[in-house]
């Protein structure tokens, strides 16, 4: 029988992984860079330096950013953050955006002097927003995972700084205690209630997506195809809807996963 110690640290570790988020991860971190760097421009920049990794920029060029009118790519990403992101709402930054701002983004990524660099940097997950109004400056870089936040600047002045680990190192909640073993027994034991709320969120949020994504044209259609044009058996059903949500969400489907 599991500690009661180890039996919360579990529970700990659900919650720190189990995240609401819009959209395909990468785009949204880079409207929360757009939100946070308008909210310390105290303006609109009219000029944008991007500078991201290459992972970021593979990841991102051709992902739909959701609540944009189905635009695709970094400016879009930029674009919806800056014009009406929520920074206070970290990965859900751009998850309220009401359809009256579509047309605002899609001027301010088509027309804004936007400069979009692979960075020299040994992290997979990095972003650096540097914008301009007139003679005033603001900077804000995420780094390591989605809404790390390690770097703001307005001006001269340095608001936020935060070491980032060497690339590689796990900075999340301490994982140390966990095994294979582990994970089966708390499975297998752990109280359901202490988990319900947790665990029916995940699976009331996924299902949706997933149900959007068999129901309507997202991507490929591999959920609906596979549904359609395949034997029917418990494998191959989960596997529909699998592939129907992460089509859905990569395609720019504005249910939060």
């Amino acid at each position: 029988m599991l500690e009661p110690a180890i039996v919360n640290s579990y529970i700990d570790v659900l919650r720190d992984e189990l995240l609401l988020a819009t959209g395909c991860t990468e785009p949204i971190a880079i409207a929360y860079a757009g939100a946070l760097l308008r909210k310390h421009l105290g303006a609109v920049p009219e000029k944008i330096l991007v500078e991201v990794s290459g992972n970021i920029i593979k990841n991102v060029k051709s992902v739909v950013v959701p609540n944009t009118g189905r635009l695709k790519g970094i400016r879009a990403a930029v674009a919806a953050g800056v014009i009406a992101g929520e920074a206070d709402q970290q990965l859900q930054v751009i998850s309220s955006v009401s359809p009256d701002f579509h047309p605002d983004i899609a001027v301010y990524a088509n027309d804004t002097s936007m400069e979009i660099v692979c960075a020299d940097t040994p992290w997979l997950l990095d972003i650096q927003l540097t914008g301009w109004k007139g003679e005033d400056r603001a900077l804000v870089r995420i780094a390591d995972t989605h809404a790390n936040v390690v770097r703001i600047e307005k001006n001269d002045e340095i608001i936020f700084d935060k070491a980032l680990p060497e690339p590689g190192v796990d900075t999340s909640i301490d994982k140390s205690f966990m095994s294979v073993e582990g994970i089966l027994e708390f499975a297998e034991t752990v109280d359901l209630e202490r988990v319900k709320e947790l665990l029916d969120r995940q699976i009331n949020y996924n299902t949706a997506i997933a149900q959007d994504g068999l129901e309507n044209d997202w991507g490929a259609n591999i959920g609906s195809v596979l549904l359609k044009d395949y034997a029917m058996d418990i494998k191959n059903e989960a596997k529909a809807w699998a592939a129907a949500g992460s089509d859905a969400r990569m395609s720019g489907c504005e249910r939060p996963v």
